[in-house]
């Protein structure tokens, strides 16, 4: 539910420059952008460059499951970098898409990672205008068929904040599509939407409608981050609120709510695969004992702590954040190279 973020120059395929920065240096000029069709018209006031720049790169493919009689429009990032290790693909938070990745993403292809960003069934820019079902087996299902048409290979899976718990929830059940985990400032404790789920349809709308209101939004992105200033706080929650005013955002976001949410607790100490959790330092929303337990649940885990940083490092600091996933990314690699090999 947060600000949301994301990155990047060349279209996926022949090489094409979706935008031109017309001065970078000075805030008064804003990339140029051909913005996809499907993008709320509000995206032509964002004044975030590289948020321009990401949303410029939003696609959607089709993906069928069984969580609709026929397939969704889904929409993505897909990677301007083909690579011979295995692809890194970004989740977002609750409520968010994938334009939390704009400043990230474009680093970890400059590190010649192939990157894909997955907006969430039932969040980000997908074309739900036949609504499917929105809770977690059909969020499950949309990611796992996502991965299964256009991915195909054992993946390093990417989940901030909620998205950490759709990563776990996901990994449990399909364990071969994932060689490594990274988990940020996760939100996995939560027992489901508790009493959220049992609420009478017309006040779940009315809770909504509230979470898309720009004061809620406002204070939400300042308590994420350390020390916005107000014209950025402004521009960023804007960012994270895109999403909301597709016509069928409501309808979904309340499917997810009386669906009754993630609940993966009893899931965390059954992840096998090598795992990278992140934590900012001064995360005001999750507290950071959570990373220590998370730390000692998770049996292949290290942790690495981000220093001034709040919930959402891969906005906050990108840099370190991409740093760290390259190292651990390519010192597994490095591992897997020199591993002796067994024989039957």
């Amino acid at each position: 539910m947060l600000a949301a973020i994301g990155p990047s120059f060349i279209g996926y395929g022949p090489f094409t420059m979706p935008c031109q920065t017309k001065h970078p240096s000075h805030s008064r000029f804003l990339p140029v952008c051909e913005f996809p069709s499907f993008l709320p018209k509000e995206v032509d006031n964002i004044k975030d460059p590289f948020a321009r720049k990401l949303a410029s790169r939003i696609e959607r493919v089709p993906v069928q499951g069984s969580f609709l009689n026929g397939s969704i429009m889904s929409s993505c990032v897909k990677p301007m970098v083909q690579s011979e290790t295995n692809p890194l693909v970004l989740l977002h938070g609750f409520d968010s898409s994938c334009l939390e990745w704009r400043y990230t993403l474009p680093l970890l292809e400059e590190a010649g990672l192939e990157t894909w960003a997955v907006d969430i069934l039932g969040w980000g820019f997908s074309d739900l205008t036949r609504l499917p079902s929105c809770g977690v087996a059909s969020k499950r299902d949309h990611l796992y068929q996502f991965w299964n048409t256009y991915i195909k290979r054992p993946m390093t899976l990417v989940g901030p904040s909620l998205g950490a718990a759709v990563a776990i929830d996901f990994v449990s059940s399909y364990p071969e599509a994932v060689d490594k985990l990274i988990l940020i400032d996760a939100s996995c404790y939560a027992e489901g939407t508790g009493d959220l789920a049992k609420l009478p349809r017309i006040l779940a709308y009315a809770g909504v409608y509230l979470l898309k209101s720009i004061p809620l939004r406002l204070y939400a992105t300042s308590l994420a981050f350390n020390g916005l200033p107000v014209d950025t706080c402004r521009d960023w929650t804007n960012i994270g609120r895109l999403h909301c005013l597709l016509p069928w955002w409501e309808d979904a976001t309340v499917d997810f709510m009386i669906s009754g949410g993630y609940n993966v607790v009893a899931q965390i100490e059954h992840v096998k695969q090598k795992t990278l959790i992140l934590w900012g330092e001064n995360d005001q929303i999750i507290d950071k004992k959570l990373a220590v337990r998370l730390h000692s649940e998770v049996p292949n885990a290290i942790l690495r702590q981000i220093p001034e940083c709040g919930h959402i490092p891969h906005v906050e600091k990108p840099n370190a954040v991409s740093k760290l996933i390259v190292e651990f990314i390519e010192q597994n690699a490095r591992q897997s190279i020199y591993a002796p090999s067994s024989s039957l």
